[in-house]
């Protein structure tokens, strides 16, 4: 009966870790919020050679979709959904309301430092 209690207990633990984890998976680190800025101010500079949104957009989703094979842990930036919408939003802001490749790095990051600490 203790050897059940024991497993029981431990089970519940490794199901609170993993969802904890998963709680948490959409939370980006500071290394992510720069790298994603530069990712936002690229995508401007791609604007602004002359890429549509279109071609752009489309082929960020088509990367979203062949991520999905790797573990969240392994990839960058979107580890699920909510963070896909987040990054695809930002994207999307450059191609709706164009600005400097440096107000769009700025706004990006802002936003992301803010999610931050949700």
């Amino acid at each position: 009966m203790i050897k059940a209690c024991h497993g029981l207990v431990a089970g519940v633990a490794i199901c609170a870790w993993l969802c904890a984890d998963f709680a948490v998976a959409s939370r980006p680190t500071m290394a992510e919020c720069f790298e994603g800025s530069d990712f936002i101010a690229n995508a401007a500079l791609s604007r602004d050679a002359g890429i549509s949104s279109e071609a752009f957009l489309g082929r960020m989703e088509d990367d979203f979709v062949a991520i999905q094979t790797f573990p969240s842990e392994l990839r960058w930036f979107v580890h699920d959904d909510d963070d896909e919408q987040f990054l695809l939003s930002a994207a999307r802001e450059v191609f709706s309301h164009p600005a400097a490749p440096d107000s769009h790095r700025r706004m990006f990051l802002q936003a992301c430092v803010e999610r931050m600490s949700d």
